[in-house]
């Protein structure tokens, strides 16, 4: 009978919605696991066979978890804020909302049809009230604690969107989303403090087991190093203060320079001579991002500031001060100090505007490029450092400068605080009234949820505020602390927002009186794995382990750590090797190919595709023999016959291929781990029969890549109950080395014979049956053994001459 892969798909998929089968339980005495993947942004292209890659996987995970006796937490829904959908509105005229909905139920159906095992009982979407009324009652805790502010910044602001945009939202110089101009304004923001947490984020990481690339991610984007905060002298009497890792560089310091934005400018307008040229110069850094401002490779431009002077702390010797946009004032002080004979980007910008070069460090010819392999050497020019080493150097000029009030030494860290404000409609109001009197007010919690009011347009005003400025009725309110006329704030959140907490929101996602129950977040979390796409190890990690971190300082949460496993997946490229995109023509719909394949094909296809942890090309060709190994395994009731325990025949391969597929799957080998059963597959079929034992331990294992077809062929063959309530099956380690081996028999290097030996047979009685071959025999007679060698389970060799 030929596997009809439609009906039977359709047919579970309805069965286990029905009797709600992958739905965790409340009862927090079993044994939990919590698997988790990144919910998507349900855009109106939905999906493509990319994004089940690590659906696939975690369900795999998930599915064994079950099997082993777990109460498996396996959820998914929306992460539903958002630009583009916003944009899309404006465009079509379509409330977001609805724009949402439709785009939620294209996804949902994508999602189902692929038999995933998600609890959809649990589903959660950003936008939906009853979830953001939560984000918002948590940046009103943040807002309480200090650690979300309001600051005047420079900040990329898209001159087409109107839009303010994270520094990861600009490329080469243009807005991500609609390619649109981008330019430095200065604006009034929220933020957030993530880098009082910045210390924390980098030491817990060693709690958690996440792999080393995703590790390396987090404490480089956190960027901490060590130095000083030196104190520089100017000609102004003011005290210019600059971070450096390199104090004992100081003797080489021969000029500084400053960000187009720092407030000295301001301060000396009156002294400098050449402000004119300052001013342009600094219309000229507005237009750039601080990507283009901070690019290694761009031509250096700067202007000296006429009229002051800076004063090296060390020597009190005068140097010039440059505005150069490649400082930012967001990083350090805004201010640095330049050591050209020990920095490339530093001895450039000195040999364009003919600036001294001092060498500190013994070593090279600064007059020809940078001295930079300085990390170790000995001090010269240095006054009281010179013959030192830079490691005692760096020692003793801390000292100096903290004695002389100079300055001390300094941690810093490469990561900025999270600007958290956006000017758009679509994304959580932020629940802060202003009040001429009280200043910012945070709105009573039991106000929660400050809804979106309908709006006829999304357009942002010419100002570049959110449309949300432009409703009067909704604007304008009474100030809770003194009751007087105030007015609502009327930015919204970013999408990071409602990503950074939705895995606790998962625990417990119908509580309408916290975000969820102390004892759901108790049981639940950490999550126990975690997988998502290496663009999102980033930023995304950082925001939800700094949110669960303040939660867990004011005893939310439990846990120090949201995720106690991260891992991620590769890329599914196009079949002509590059990324998918509309515009290069070469995205594969997952629906076009459940349609002709069936979802248990597809599934099985995007884990034999290649390394899981790395990108792999769509190939129509290759998906075709998954097919035909289903075809092979529907097949296989055509020779069953009854048996309560494997045959010897086929004991120790069934027990090796349970082994296998049992491990790969925790190593995230699942190409292997089909390797392992279609070879299996073979040598059932060489026997020509297949018992009960063996076919049932068969579906058990492809049961998690495959759920359909075994599952029904479960059913057919009567063999009890669901498949997905039975348990993960076990081997016998003893019973996984196999009886016999073959190995090769060679003589002065070259392959003679093939033998079959016991697998535990001694090195002599190997090397003698060698000697018993017929063609090793013939080679070695009437010459003299020099040496004999066994390989164990590979090879016998024998050299003689």
């Amino acid at each position: 009978m030929k596997y009809n892969f439609a009906e039977v798909e359709k047919k579970w998929q309805d069965i286990w919605d029905d009797k709600q089968v992958f739905a965790a339980t409340n009862d927090y005495s079993k044994p939990k696991y919590y698997a988790l993947v990144e919910f998507p942004y349900p855009s109106g292209q939905g999906l493509h066979v990319g994004h089940p890659r690590s659906y696939t996987a975690l369900d795999i995970v998930s599915r064994k978890r079950r099997l082993e006796g777990y109460n498996v937490l396996y959820p998914m829904g929306w992460d539903a804020f958002g630009l583009p959908t916003e944009n899309f509105a404006i465009k079509n005229h379509i409330h977001p909302e609805i724009v949402t909905k439709n785009n939620v139920a294209h996804f949902k159906q994508q999602l189902k049809s692929l038999g995933l095992s998600f609890d959809w009982s649990r589903e959660i979407n950003t936008t939906d009230p009853n979830y953001y009324k939560w984000t918002q009652w948590i940046f009103l805790q943040l807002f309480k604690k200090g650690l979300a502010y309001k600051k005047e910044m420079a900040v990329n602001w898209c001159t087409s969107c109107k839009v303010v945009l994270a520094n990861e939202e600009v490329v080469n110089g243009v807005c991500e989303r609609c390619g649109g101009e981008v330019v430095r304004k200065v604006k009034s923001q929220w933020m957030l403090g993530i880098t009082q947490y910045a210390q924390r984020l980098i030491d817990d990481l060693d709690l958690v087991n996440y792999i080393d690339r995703v590790k390396v991610s987090q404490i480089n984007w956190i960027g901490r190093s060590t130095g000083a905060n030196v104190r520089f002298g100017t000609t102004a009497g003011d005290e210019m203060e600059v971070y450096t890792t390199r104090p004992d560089t100081l003797f080489g310091a021969t000029y500084m320079v400053i960000s187009p934005e720092h407030p000295y400018i301001e301060k000396w307008a009156d002294r400098i001579t050449n402000i004119d040229a300052i001013r342009t110069y600094q219309q000229e850094a507005a237009r750039k991002s601080e990507f283009e401002r901070t690019e290694l490779v761009k031509e250096k431009t700067g202007v000296e500031l006429q009229g002051v002077r800076g004063v090296n702390p060390v020597n009190g010797r005068e140097i010039p001060i440059f505005v150069a946009d490649y400082v930012l004032t967001t990083y350090g002080t805004g201010a640095i100090m330049a050591v050209p004979a020990h920095d490339t980007r530093d001895w450039e910008f000195a040999k364009k505007f003919g600036l001294p070069i001092i060498e500190v460090v013994k070593g090279g010819d600064v007059e020809q490029e940078a001295f930079t392999d300085c990390a170790t050497g000995v001090m010269v020019n240095s006054d009281f450092l010179t013959g030192l080493s830079v490691e005692d150097a760096k020692v003793k000029i801390i000292d100096w400068l903290t004695e002389h009030g100079k300055g001390e030494k300094k941690v810093n860290f490469k990561l900025r605080d999270w600007v958290f404000s956006r000017q758009r409609y679509w994304g959580e109001p932020i629940p802060i009234v202003v009040c001429p009197k009280c200043g910012y007010v945070p709105l009573p919690e039991d106000q929660l949820p400050l809804t979106l009011p309908h709006v006829d347009s999304y357009e942002q005003t010419e100002t570049g505020e959110s449309p949300l400025a432009k409703i009067d009725s909704w604007v304008n309110t009474t100030c809770p602390h003194c009751g007087g006329p105030a007015k609502r704030e009327t930015d919204t959140m970013p999408q990071w927002a409602g990503s950074s907490w939705y895995f606790m929101r998962y625990c417990d996602p119908h509580n309408n009186e916290a975000l969820a129950s102390k004892e759901a977040l108790d049981y639940w979390l950490p999550v126990d794995w975690y997988n998502g796409g290496m663009e999102h190890t980033t930023l995304h990690l950082l925001y939800s382990r700094f949110w669960h971190k303040f939660l867990y300082d004011i005893g939310v949460v439990s846990t120090p750590e949201p995720y106690a496993k991260r891992t991620s997946h590769g890329m599914i490229l196009g079949e002509n090797h590059e990324k998918m995109s509309k515009s290069r023509g070469n995205v594969v719909n997952p629906d076009d190919i459940v349609k002709e394949y069936g979802a248990d094909t597809m599934r099985l296809y995007e884990m034999f595709i290649g390394d899981f942890e790395k990108s792999a090309p769509w190939n129509s060709d290759s998906i075709k023999g998954c097919k035909r190994f289903l075809d092979r395994i529907w097949n296989l009731q055509d020779i069953l016959i009854a048996g309560d325990e494997y045959r010897p025949e086929l004991e120790t391969a069934m027990h090796k291929t349970i082994q296998k597929v049992t491990r790969d799957i925790e190593e995230l080998k699942f190409n292997t781990a089909i390797a392992a059963m279609m070879a299996l597959l073979n040598d059932i079929t060489d026997t020509g029969a297949i018992n009960h034992a063996e076919l049932k331990a068969l579906l058990i294992l492809l049961n998690p890549f495959a759920p359909h077809i075994t599952e029904e062929m479960w059913q057919v063959l009567g063999f009890g109950g669901m498949l997905n309530e039975q348990k993960w099956v076990s081997y016998d380690e003893a019973k996984c080395k196999e009886a016999t081996v073959e190995v090769v028999a060679q003589v002065n290097g070259k392959i003679k014979a093939r033998l079959q030996v016991a697998a535990d047979i001694t090195a002599e009685d190997a090397i003698a049956a060698a000697k018993r071959a017929d063609a090793v025999k013939a080679m070695i007679e009437g010459k003299t053994v020099v040496k004999e060698l066994y390989v164990p389970g590979k090879l016998i060799n024998i050299v003689v001459r």
